[in-house]
């Protein structure tokens, strides 16, 4: 066997990995989009086109800041992309869906793209490289 294909072979008996990385890098992200928001509050009246107080600032950073982090562990990963869905949800059918696909900013691709991650954490949960499963294992059951 030639040395690209035992790295290929080596690679697909680390599928979870990739699961996991995803994971982490879906919560850093959400993360870092929450720090940005809380460091300013008017882009999301920016985004949404209001110019009133928007009431659900608090959620919206503190659900991409706390969730994000704990989809980045694997804690309560569930729990975290639950939390993170009604967020997802105002932001692709009642802001970016105005603009439609292919927008600049493509906003309605990557938002519609991280609403789906995030169903697909809530049903399958954390993945093998998290906090989540490594209580699973030591008899806990897993979020």
């Amino acid at each position: 066997m030639n040395r690209l294909s035992e790295w290929v072979i080596r690679l697909e008996e680390n599928r979870e990995l990739a699961y996991s990385l995803i994971r982490i890098y879906l919560g850093v992200a959400l993360f870092l989009r929450g720090l940005m928001l809380l460091s300013n509050p008017s882009a999301i009246t920016t985004l949404a086109g209001a110019q009133q107080v928007y009431m659900g600032y608090g959620y919206i950073i503190g659900g991409h800041m706390v969730g994000g982090l704990l989809l980045a562990v694997g804690l309560m990963t569930r729990l975290a992309a639950l939390l993170q869905i009604p967020i997802l949800i105002g932001a692709v059918f009642l802001i970016h869906l105005k603009q439609g696909l292919l927008a600049s900013g493509q906003s309605l691709e990557l938002s519609s793209l991280v609403l789906f991650l995030l169903l697909v954490y809530v049903v399958f949960g954390a993945g093998r490289w998290s906090v989540d499963n490594r209580g699973h294992r030591k008899g806990v059951t897993a979020s």
